[in-house]
């Protein structure tokens, strides 16, 4: 695309001629002029003037910058030139313009925040009118300061320089949030702390709805109160939860979606333990208790191939909750196939769920592994025994795993052996604690 300088010089002309003072390691610094957020600022280096001369004078040596509309897709995520902002095309309807998506910011310390973001509004600028200041300085697709990446669902990126962002990232799934309009619900991976962002992650106050002993090892606790209804997160991260009467927090994953303004978490029975304690003892329906989240890099990603779930005792409790989601969309067109492994028969819990989500997805279908000898079940033993080749397809599948330390060391180990490699392979360890 040619280049029309006169114009960029202009700009610039006008940007920095406003500068309002010289910050002594980073040169001259100005607001943004007519930006509906003043107290972002542009930082220009001290040889503002010289850098941009030489911007110039080698663009117009060969008659073109580079600057550049991104042409090329990334797969599954890139369609189309974006619209100008603030200036919706004709063709828009007063709905389209009225439409929002969430965007899910997951930042790099685990926190993650939900934001709305209209059609022709840039992520960067829907952040930061929800409070939330990612990483940026320019605003205008030239420093790469903003780059993040884009783990799911579809946008349009506007004009950006070749040293803010080279052809490999963009089509590796990195974005400039200042120059990408969504066009459905993303998920953005942001290389900063939400410290960093000034913002962290959100508390809600709800009661105990309901508390039951699924088995020996196992307790279900659901939450509700009107707070929840703004309680938003991905299928598979999870919560810190206050055990009431005290400051000491438990960290449990979401076991479903959140319906009717409540939650559900599988808790593991731990003798001694806290949390479990509380509630094999002390709770009662109606009894406040707090959450803090959502946390956790652990979710469903979007599905493009066929997916193979590992699941060992309460690790079952992401997955309930990633399936939930998956019936709630419709299903997928490819296959997804759970193994649930756990020690003792008794211990196996929401089979019952499992079944009506088989039901509920075609392609979806699950196993269940025990490892006692004395067990009923078909499959004994450890999930790695019960890992079909088929499962696997030759490497082209998504592995999502949640269990104790050993078993995804034991999951990794044998994939080694096999000489898989997956095209992608997210785990969660946990362990019980007191």
């Amino acid at each position: 695309m040619v280049l029309k300088t006169d114009y960029i010089r202009h700009v610039i002309d006008v940007i920095t001629s406003e500068c309002a003072g010289i910050h002594p390691q980073r040169g001259p610094i100005s607001p943004l002029r007519g930006s509906p957020y003043p107290h972002v600022r542009l930082r220009f280096p001290a040889r503002t003037r010289t850098a941009r001369d030489d911007f110039f004078a080698r663009s117009e040596s060969v008659g073109t910058a580079p600057w550049r509309r991104d042409e090329h897709p990334v797969v599954g995520r890139q369609a189309g030139p974006p619209p100008s902002p603030g200036a919706p095309s004709a063709s828009r309807s007063a709905m389209e313009n009225e439409m929002t998506y969430k965007i899910a910011l997951n930042f790099e310390d685990g926190v993650t925040r939900f934001i709305d973001c209209k059609p022709d509004e840039t992520v960067a600028d829907a952040a930061y009118r929800q409070s939330i200041n990612l990483p940026i300085d320019c605003r205008d697709g030239a420093c790469g300061a903003c780059k993040c990446s884009c783990e799911s669902g579809a946008f349009r990126l506007g004009d950006y320089i070749e040293d803010a962002m080279s052809e490999a990232e963009a089509a590796a799934g990195h974005v400039l949030t200042c120059q990408m309009y969504p066009e459905g619900d993303c998920v953005v991976r942001v290389p900063a702390s939400s410290d960093v962002c000034k913002t962290r992650q959100a508390v809600f106050q709800a009661r105990i709805a309901e508390v039951r002993v699924l088995s020996e090892s196992t307790i279900s606790l659901t939450l509700q109160g009107d707070a929840l209804a703004g309680l938003a997160f991905l299928p598979g991260q999870y919560a810190n939860l206050q055990v009431p009467g005290t400051t000491r927090h438990r960290a449990y994953s979401f076991s479903s979606m959140p319906r009717d303004k409540a939650v559900s978490f599988l808790i593991r029975n731990v003798p001694g333990g806290l949390m479990s304690g509380y509630l094999r003892e002390t709770a009662k329906p109606g009894a406040d208790i707090s959450l803090a989240g959502p946390l956790g890099s652990f979710y469903l990603r979007e599905i493009k191939r066929p997916v193979l779930m590992l699941a060992g005792g309460t690790g079952l409790a992401p997955f309930l909750a990633m399936l939930d989601k998956l019936v709630a969309d419709g299903g997928s067109t490819h296959p997804i196939h759970l193994i649930y492994g756990v020690n003792t028969d008794t211990d196996l819990v929401e089979v019952d769920r499992l079944e009506a989500f088989a039901r509920q997805l075609p392609g979806f279908s699950f196993a269940l592994v025990v490892v006692s000898a004395d067990s009923v079940q078909p499959r004994k033993g450890y999930v790695t025994q019960h890992i079909e080749p088929a499962r696997l397809n030759d490497g082209d599948v998504d592995i999502y795993l949640c269990g104790p330390p050993p078993m995804v060391e034991a999951v990794a180990t044998n994939l080694r052996e096999r000489a898989i490699q997956p095209a992608s392979f997210h785990y969660e360890k946990f362990a019980a604690s007191t």
